[in-house]
């Protein structure tokens, strides 16, 4: 079996090669944010430090990795071999995956080399893999993030701090995911953990609202078992407070187009955009979609429903984002997303409110029902630092929530997986192909 998985592990890595060299063969001169990256990279191998192309808002951890791997390694420094570091790290995915995958589910990790199915085709997830293959952030920034919490789950805790510094080299925002990695740390183990424990946490399925502040209140009393396993973190808090009042904001550069704002509707899009692209997660867990289906249709009571409605409603009128961005590059899918469905008409926006929250419900049920309540609510909160100050829509965005988010449920059946890794699949070829073989005169390569 572990030779099996091997051998797919090094099918993967074979296809990713080759679809690298495609990327490269086509697309011969950087494209869309690549024109940022590649200099600024090619900058660092020359060793001008002091170097800074003011556009630029994300940290320089990217272009220090490649600046690695061309000392190390004597890679050189051009536009496929820059490319090549987001492929290297994409082939880190599925190891890395295997380890959080076998933290939720609560069963040893197998050797070395050897990743799961199941984080096999997680690591094919259509916007991580598409960004393994040109020069952007977005796979090293999440590895780094996911060694970052793996570490914290083995209780590596000043191994996860450092790891949470590295993450923060390559996203500001990373910050966040440090906090996640030391809360499903300790809330696991004092879950689990033998004799009186002091935090309240019932299971997630069948708790309520008095559960909840129940847990609240408990939370002083467990801070003498939590504060020990802080102090890495409090350290990451500490130099990221620093990096903040030195640069006088979060984001590095361009700052007039990247103002934070209180972006409610950001949220409902993440949900909506996490139940499409993993619907297989979502209804195969046990007893198949009519369960979903029955239990989503058991938790939806008329007046909680309508009074999350109006709510809903209100925070869409109020403060939906029409950002200049998404308005005018036609390269990108959210583009004719938005331009042919949320703009076909003013009411449309406000008719997928139900089907947000049958999402929201289905994707509680799915991941609370082998956790507990303080643990299924973790991510939901700590998301919303991440995506409510995003003005722009960007799935980008919501790679590391999603993986995250699909990384808890631990029910899938393996025909699932395997439905899964089908609609990856495809979803991964219709998208390469678009952009590498139907490029349009005077507007470019339509891309994520």
């Amino acid at each position: 079996m572990s030779s099996d998985r091997r051998i797919l592990y090094v099918v993967y890595c074979g296809v990713a090669v080759a679809v690298l060299k495609e990327f490269n063969a086509v697309v011969t001169e950087p494209y869309m944010d690549e024109p940022f990256h590649v200099p600024q990279a090619l900058a660092y191998c020359r060793g001008e430090w002091s170097t800074w192309d003011p556009k630029i808002t994300t940290p320089p951890g990217l272009y220090i990795l490649s600046v690695l791997l061309h000392r190390v390694f004597m890679f050189k420094c051009n536009l496929n071999l820059l490319r090549l570091t987001n492929t290297l790290t994409l082939f880190a995915l599925p190891l890395v995956l295997t380890r959080l995958l076998g933290f939720h589910q609560r069963r040893r990790s197998p050797p070395k080399l050897t990743p799961s199915i199941e984080a096999l085709v997680l690591s094919i997830f259509p916007v991580a893999w598409f960004f393994g293959f040109l020069y952007y952030t977005e796979v090293p920034s999440l590895v780094s993030v996911l060694c970052t919490v793996v570490a914290a789950t083995q209780n590596k805790h000043w191994l996860a701090g450092l790891l949470g510094i590295v993450s923060c080299l390559f996203r500001q925002n990373n910050v966040i995911w440090v906090l996640y990695a030391y809360a499903a740390s300790q809330l696991m183990r004092l879950r689990f953990k033998r004799g009186d424990a002091k935090l309240y946490d019932p299971p997630a399925l069948g708790a309520g609202p008095g559960d909840f502040i129940r847990s609240i209140m408990s939370a002083p009393k467990a801070l003498p078992e939590l504060l020990p396993a802080f102090a890495p973190y409090a350290v990451v808090l500490a130099l990221f407070g620093g990096f903040v009042i030195w640069n006088d904001g979060i984001v590095l550069g361009d700052k007039s187009n990247h103002v934070p704002s209180f972006h409610v509707p950001q949220l409902y899009y993440f949900i909506a955009f996490a139940t499409i692209i993993g619907w297989p997660v979502v209804i195969c867990g046990e007893g198949g979609p009519l369960k979903i289906v029955t239990d989503v249709s058991s938790r939806i009571r008329a007046l909680l429903t309508t009074i999350i409605s109006i709510f809903m409603g209100i925070t869409i009128q109020h403060f939906t984002i029409h950002h200049p961005f998404l308005l005018s590059d036609n390269r990108h899918f959210t583009f004719y997303i938005w331009r042919r469905v949320f703009m076909l008409h003013a009411a449309v926006p406000y008719l997928f409110i139900p089907g947000y929250q049958a999402c929201a419900w289905a994707w509680w049920i799915r991941v609370a029902r082998d956790q507990s309540l303080l643990q299924t609510l973790v991510l939901p909160v700590l998301i919303l630092p991440t995506l409510l100050p995003t003005p722009l829509l960007e799935p980008r965005y919501f790679l590391v929530p999603y993986i995250l988010l699909r990384a808890q449920v631990v029910d899938v059946q393996s025909y699932g997986i395997f439905v899964e890794g089908l609609w990856y699949m495809v979803i991964n070829m219709a998208t390469t192909y678009v952009f590498l073989y139907k490029e349009r005169v005077g507007v470019g390569r339509f891309m994520w």
